[in-house]
C-alpha cells in the first residue's frame, strides 16, 4: 500500500476503527487522521455502523447534496460580482463626448431598425433611457417630441404600461401610438416582459440616420477593405434565389 514509514500505522488504524464504530463518516475520519482514502477503505472495509449512525450520515449526505447546488450559484454570483466590480475600474467617467457618441451610434447600429426613420425597439428601461439621453444630448431633439409604440401581450395592462414608459422616458402619453397587442399563444415564454416593448421614434428622421451611419462607417474604415475582399471571394453566395411563399392550399 506504500505505507509512510514515519507513521504509526497500528495506532492510526486502532483510532480510525473506533471513530468509525462512533458513527464518523470517512470525511470526518480521515480530518482526523491523515491517511489516504484507500487505506480508510482496507481497514473499516468490515466494521458495521449502528442504525443510528446510518441515519446521522444519510441526513449529513442529504444536506451536503441540497446545499451543494446553491453553494455553487452562490460562489458563481461572487465570481460574477468580482469580474463586474474589477471591470467597472476600467471605465473612466464621464465619457467623452466622441466615446457617448459613438457608444449611441453602435447601439442603434445593433437594435435600431434601417427603415425610412429613426427607431429602436426593447424592453430594457436602462436602454431605453439611455437613448432618450442620448438622443437630447447628441441629436438634440427632447424627449417630448419623439414618438413611441407598444407591443404587448393581451392579459396585460396598456394604460399603465404607457404610463411606466411616460414616466421612464418622458414621452408624453399623447404621443404613444397605437399599440400592438399579440395574440395569444399556447407557447410558454421563459422570460417575462413585464413592460411589454417599446418602439421609441423620431419623427422625420431619415437624414439623422444618414448621419448616424456616417459616424459608424468612419470607425469601420479600417476594416471595410478587408470586409469587401471577404465578400467579393464568397460572392456565389448571393446568387441563391429568393424563396417563393406560396399558397396555403398549394403547399405539400
Amino acid at each position: 500500500m506504500g505505507f509512510d514509514q514515519r507513521k504509526n500505522y497500528p495506532l492510526l488504524k486502532s483510532h480510525a476503527i473506533r471513530l468509525r464504530k462512533s458513527g464518523q463518516s470517512y470525511r470526518e475520519i480521515r480530518d482526523a487522521i491523515n491517511v489516504s482514502k484507500s487505506t480508510l477503505s482496507y481497514w473499516l472495509k468490515n466494521i458495521r455502523l449502528k442504525q443510528k449512525h446510518k441515519e446521522r450520515l444519510y441526513t449529513k449526505q442529504v444536506e451536503i447534496l441540497s446545499r451543494g447546488s446553491q453553494s455553487q450559484k452562490q460562489r458563481r454570483k461572487r465570481e460574477v460580482d468580482e469580474i463586474i466590480k474589477k471591470a467597472e475600474k476600467e471605465i473612466r467617467l464621464p465619457l467623452s463626448l466622441a466615446a457617448y457618441r459613438l457608444a449611441g451610434a453602435f447601439l442603434y447600429w445593433a437594435e435600431g431598425s434601417k427603415g425610412k426613420r429613426f427607431s429602436l425597439t426593447n424592453s430594457d428601461p436602462h436602454l431605453i433611457l439611455f437613448v432618450i439621453r442620448w438622443i437630447e444630448s447628441i441629436i438634440k431633439i427632447p424627449a417630448r417630441n419623439l414618438k413611441a409604440r407598444l407591443n404587448i401581450y393581451p392579459q396585460q395592462n396598456e394604460k399603465e404600461i404607457k404610463k411606466f414608459w411616460s414616466d421612464v422616458t418622458g414621452i408624453p402619453l399623447n404621443n404613444f401610438g397605437k399599440s400592438y397587442v399579440k395574440p395569444f399563444s399556447k407557447g410558454y415564454k421563459k422570460n417575462n416582459l413585464y413592460y411589454g416593448t417599446i418602439r421609441v421614434e423620431i419623427p422625420k428622421s431619415t437624414d439623422i440616420q444618414y448621419r448616424i451611419f456616417g459616424w459608424i462607417k468612419c470607425v469601420l474604415k479600417k476594416i471595410d477593405p478587408e470586409i469587401k475582399i471577404k465578400e467579393h471571394r464568397w460572392i456565389s453566395l448571393r446568387k441563391v434565389s429568393r424563396p417563393v411563399n406560396l399558397p396555403k392550399e398549394t403547399r405539400p
